[in-house]
């Protein structure tokens, strides 16, 4: 039996404001090559197929889309929904969706319920759980007191071990959206922790063959059997140039043969450029970014004046930009201490230093402001 892991989708996420579905489209739909290619079984996916509860109509498009030629390519489908997905929304039509090979694994009173897969060896049962919010899913698990990832969890796989221990000779993988002990997060992650401590111990899973976990976006190994796939796309830019990929599992007879990194491609990279605005706009050395999405940080000692519109005249997918010079008066003390006791005209001449990075009102500027002042305190006079 062959398994590709994936997670994270996240369909319809964008990154600082820019529309990410055609790259999303393109890394998804290239996965039935994955499973054209490599003879791939099946393609789980464990968690936040979408990036929002309600998705929009052009995000659940690209969701059929890539389904379709998933299942074109000869693979079987079996999805879950992480935090970010509706689980009901998700689940709607699952029960018509399993005759043509989709299988959506969204309630939680049935986790128990595997998806059953055979080959040459006998039986493989997938369970999808999907991702348990502890308050609620408390309630439906039967765990009494406890209100952690970790105490749902566990329920979720004793129910687990127990239908498996009715299937002798099934090997077994599951699907789980969950913090892991031992995982590394990135910063395009929503914390989880609402509800309970959301670290969750990897013995938790034990008893079975394979675990397929969604929710951290850095593929990384915990041990042979427990591993994260990551997102198929950089969501932030603490991610550039970091390989994405999804994980290619093989089981054997007697459980887990192997398992091997399938790399992804990255349609438009990420890339963080730091220098002053000329600099950006003016050094060869950054032609590279220039079809990149790009965060700039400028260092200017003053802040430039429409420094976005003129990057994008280079940088036309520039999607973030931060100012980090201008140290300020650097006297050490707060904005708020350097105000205090000052009249307006000197408290607006502040402001304008502050954000100017330490260079102060000229004479002209400092006469333009007493003359706002005066009319302002005027037409409060007035009223």
């Amino acid at each position: 039996m062959r398994l590709l892991h994936t997670s994270d989708w996240h369909i319809g996420r964008s990154l600082h404001g820019a529309d990410l579905l055609a790259e999303q489209e393109a890394v998804l739909s290239g996965l039935a090559g994955v499973v054209a290619a490599e003879g791939v079984d099946a393609v789980v996916v464990a968690g936040d197929v979408y990036d929002r509860a309600v998705p929009s109509a052009d995000a659940t498009a690209v969701l059929d889309r890539v389904v379709e030629r998933l299942l074109g390519a000869g693979a079987a489908v079996v999805l879950t929904p992480g935090n970010h997905d509706s689980a009901r929304r998700l689940g709607t039509f699952s029960g018509l969706l399993t005759q043509a090979g989709l299988h959506v694994r969204a309630a939680t009173a049935r986790l128990d319920e595997p998806v059953l897969l055979a080959d040459a060896h006998g039986g493989v049962a997938v369970y999808g759980l999907p991702y348990l919010e502890p308050e609620i899913a408390r309630h439906e698990l039967g765990v009494a007191e406890a209100r952690s990832h970790e105490a749902v969890l566990q329920a979720a796989m004793d129910r687990v071990r127990a239908d498996l221990a009715r299937r002798p000779g099934t090997r077994a993988v599951v699907l789980a959206h969950a913090f892991v002990g031992g995982g590394v997060a990135s910063d395009s992650e929503r914390d989880i922790c609402v509800g309970g401590v959301e670290v969750v111990p990897a013995s938790v899973f034990d008893g079975v063959d394979y675990v397929a976990l969604g929710h951290l976006h850095r593929p990384q190994t915990l041990t042979d059997r427990l591993r994260y796939s990551g997102s198929p796309l950089p969501y932030s830019f603490g991610e550039a140039g970091q390989d994405k990929q999804a994980w290619l599992v093989d089981l054997d007879g007697s459980g887990l043969a192997g398992v091997s990194a399938v790399p992804l491609p990255v349609p438009r990279p990420l890339t963080v450029l730091t220098g002053t605005l000329d600099e950006l706009l003016d050094d060869p050395a950054h032609a590279a970014a220039e079809d990149a999405f790009v965060s700039a940080r400028l260092t200017d000692d003053v802040r430039p004046a429409d420094p976005m519109r003129r990057l994008r005249r280079r940088f036309p997918h520039c999607v973030h930009l931060e100012w980090t010079g201008g140290a300020g008066a650097g006297d050490g003390r707060s904005y708020q201490e350097r105000l205090r006791g000052r009249d307006d005209l000197d408290v607006a001449g502040e402001f304008v230093s502050h954000v100017r990075g330490g260079v102060g009102t000229t004479p002209a500027e400092r006469d333009l402001l007493a003359r706002a002042l005066g009319a302002a305190a005027r037409e409060e006079l007035a009223r």
